[in-house]
Order: structure tokens, then C-alpha cells, then sequence
């Protein structure tokens, strides 16, 4: 079994984003923590921009955020952290101190699962991105062998197993209520949260989990576009109307007028004849 005994944060202080760095340093962290930032890489390739934010996940990711394109990078931890990843901050991720519509890419590494309300974490992330920013998500997937090991886990406390796993249809449901479009999603640790399972002759779960059933890996991840709907703003009308008579009557145009004089010519003229 892992080396996974860390205590887990409590949720009712302010700061509730779960340092995870402890336990990334064991040995099943070590092979999560790998993965991730491999599968990290390939979803910022193509990406660009100013200001990066990483909310959570401490140094985990860091590698794998130093290859990408963004310009400047924040850290916003709960508390302060001994180390550097560009500009760190100290917040809650329910209330981020940044302006909004001046991020280019929000990361969430196992942000979700141990906040006080993942929806309005959410919320902020879609309110700092601009236009076309993007969103990238690391949770651990309920619908696994990950998510059935945490129901035994739970009661023993211990990090990763005492947050609250969600899965990644209901974290795909969320970001399309907040008008984000899906572009990438990722899942990977098909196999048991054992350290015996990490052996060699165990990795043909990861082959087979990757093709056959892809949704029941133990972690996702998720990278999704903020779409911003434009509205196309109508002309003014600059014609005049026409004036109303007093009567009532609309008063007839040029056309109108020329058609009734033709009227009345031929009618003296065959009065005459």
C-alpha cells in the first residue's frame, strides 16, 4: 500500500486547497505525479499567452508548466510555500484576487476535491479567464478503482482519500452551464492505488484501461475554451417616418400622388368625350 498517510486539511478553515506535495513524494504520488506532467505537456503545447494561473498542486506540475508558451506564471497556494513558481499568492480559490478577464490559462491540479464549494471554484476560474482562456482540470474520477479505494480509505483520513472525488461527467456539466467548450480530455491510473500494482507486469492495466474503457481511469483531465457569445448590435433606423396629417390620413408619397392625377385625367377626359 502507498505511503499516503498524510493529514488531510480541514475543510472549515478558509484556506482549503490540499497541499499535496507529501504525498506526491510517495510512491504511487511519484507515478501519478509523472503521468500528469506528461499529459500536462501535451495539452499546453498549443497554447499562449501573458499570464498563467495554477491554483493549487504545488511543484508537482512545475516542469511541465515551464514548457509552455505563457509569458508569466502564478502560484496562488493557501499558505505560503518555501518554494517559487513565478508570482506565488495566498488566497482561497472560492475568492481569487485576480481582475477579471486577464488570464489567459487557469490550471486546477486536484483543486476541486478538496475545496469548500467546487462549483464557485469554477465560477472564479471562468471569471479571471479572457475570451478563448483556457481551463485545464486534474481530479480523481469517483467512477474508478481509485474512487472505490477512497470508500474504504475514507473513514482512516489520509490524503488524496479524504476529498471529495466527483467524476468527469458532472465536471463536464458544470463547465457547459458556465459556457466553456470541451476541447481535450485525458484519463490515466487504470490500475489499483497499491504500490504493488506500479510493478511492470501490472502495466498491461494502463494498455488495456486506455482502450476498452477509458472512463474508468483513476484520474482525468479536462481542457476546456471559455466561449464568450457576441452579439451582433442592430442599426439605427436614421429614416424618417412620415408625417401624419391632422385628419388621420397618412399623407401619400410621390408615386402615390402621380398615380391618383393620372386617375382623374381620364375621368374629365371621358367626361368630356
Amino acid at each position: 500500500m502507498a505511503n499516503d498517510m498524510t493529514d488531510c486539511p480541514d475543510h472549515r478553515r478558509p484556506a482549503s486547497i490540499a497541499p499535496l506535495d507529501a504525498w506526491y513524494g510517495s510512491t504511487l504520488g511519484r507515478e501519478l505525479a509523472d503521468q500528469e506532467a506528461r499529459c500536462l505537456e501535451r495539452m499546453l503545447r498549443d497554447t499562449f499567452g501573458y499570464y498563467l494561473l495554477q491554483v493549487g498542486g504545488g511543484t508537482a506540475l512545475s516542469e511541465a508548466i515551464q514548457v509552455s508558451r505563457v509569458r508569466r506564471r502564478i502560484l496562488l497556494l493557501p499558505t505560503a510555500a518555501p518554494y517559487s513558481l513565478g508570482l506565488q499568492t495566498v488566497a482561497v480559490p472560492e475568492r481569487l484576487p485576480i481582475a477579471a478577464d486577464s488570464v489567459d490559462l487557469v490550471v486546477l491540479p486536484h483543486t476541486l476535491e478538496f475545496a469548500d464549494d467546487a462549483r464557485q471554484v469554477l465560477r472564479e476560474a471562468e471569471r479571471v479567464l479572457i475570451p478563448e482562456g483556457r481551463l485545464v482540470v486534474f481530479g480523481f474520477n469517483a467512477l474508478s478503482l481509485w474512487g472505490l479505494w477512497r470508500l474504504v480509505r475514507r473513514g482512516q483520513g489520509g490524503l488524496p482519500w479524504c476529498g471529495r472525488f466527483l467524476t468527469s461527467f458532472r465536471i463536464c456539466d458544470w463547465l457547459s452551464l458556465l459556457g466553456f467548450n470541451i476541447e481535450l480530455q485525458e484519463t490515466m491510473m487504470f490500475r489499483p492505488p497499491w504500490r504493488r500494482a506500479l510493478l511492470q507486469q501490472f502495466s498491461f492495466l494502463d494498455t488495456l484501461g486506455r482502450r476498452f474503457w477509458p472512463v474508468f481511469g483513476g484520474v482525468y483531465a479536462l481542457r476546456a475554451v471559455k466561449r464568450v457569445s457576441t452579439l451582433t448590435p442592430l442599426r439605427t433606423s436614421w429614416k424618417s417616418r412620415r408625417p401624419v396629417l391632422a385628419a388621420g390620413a397618412v399623407e401619400p408619397t410621390t408615386r402615390e400622388t402621380a398615380t391618383r392625377s393620372v386617375g382623374l385625367g381620364k375621368t374629365a377626359e371621358g367626361t368630356r368625350v
